[in-house]
């Protein structure tokens, strides 16, 4: 692993606007990273089935948390709870060394970034925040 950490690939995701932040989400989380401060804001609004409909983000961290909140941004659309939150689990164990890459697009980017441990919370904080909002708002929707 002596590819750079901070590739071409990743400063280029990072280089991307994330959604807007919504006007009226059905649920917001704000995660942080207590090892270099940077936060990531996830707003989301989930369909009838609670599947998500609407992201917005508001996004201050590293490229590599740009990076991951990029990815995310991305892919998450249309992906339930339930969906969320097995991509952010697999996540943080294939960055702990505990399993394999995760089956999200893209993802593969960060792989630079295994043996750097202290990087892997901003990477891990958008798959968190979208987890864990499109929890709230599944509940939110269901009562």
């Amino acid at each position: 692993m002596n590819a750079p950490l901070y590739n071409q690939e990743i400063l280029r995701l990072a280089a991307r606007v994330p959604p807007a932040r919504l006007a009226a989400p059905m649920a917001t989380v704000e995660k942080r990273s207590p090892i270099c401060g940077s936060r990531v804001t996830v707003d989301v609004s989930v369909d009838a089935g609670g599947r998500l409909r609407e992201l917005g983000m508001l996004v201050r961290a590293c490229a590599l948390g740009q990076a991951s909140a990029a990815l995310f941004a991305e892919h998450a659309g249309g992906r339930s709870a339930a969906e969320l939150a097995a991509a952010r689990d697999a996540l943080a164990a294939w960055l702990a060394g505990q399993g394999e890459l995760p089956d999200w697009p893209g993802i593969g980017i960060f792989e630079p970034a295994l043996p750097h441990s202290a990087r892997h919370a901003s990477i891990r904080l958008a798959f968190e925040a979208g987890a864990e909002a499109a929890a709230a708002a599944r509940l939110a929707a269901a009562a």
